[in-house]
């Protein structure tokens, strides 16, 4: 019987003082961001994101 991958989880240390934007790309994928500014990169290149805190 093969064996199941573990599901990769990274971390980074929190930067005191920046609000934090929670994203989900796709089904699988949540990223971070820490500006507007990067919210409307992510935006373009996934138009079905959505924002969830």
């Amino acid at each position: 019987m093969p064996r199941k991958k573990k599901a990769l989880i990274f971390t980074r240390p929190i930067k005191e003082g920046v609000k934090e934007i929670k994203v989900r790309l796709d089904a699988r994928t949540v990223i971070t961001l820490a500006s507007t500014k990067a919210l409307e990169f992510w935006r373009q290149r996934y138009p079905k994101l959505e924002v969830i805190g």
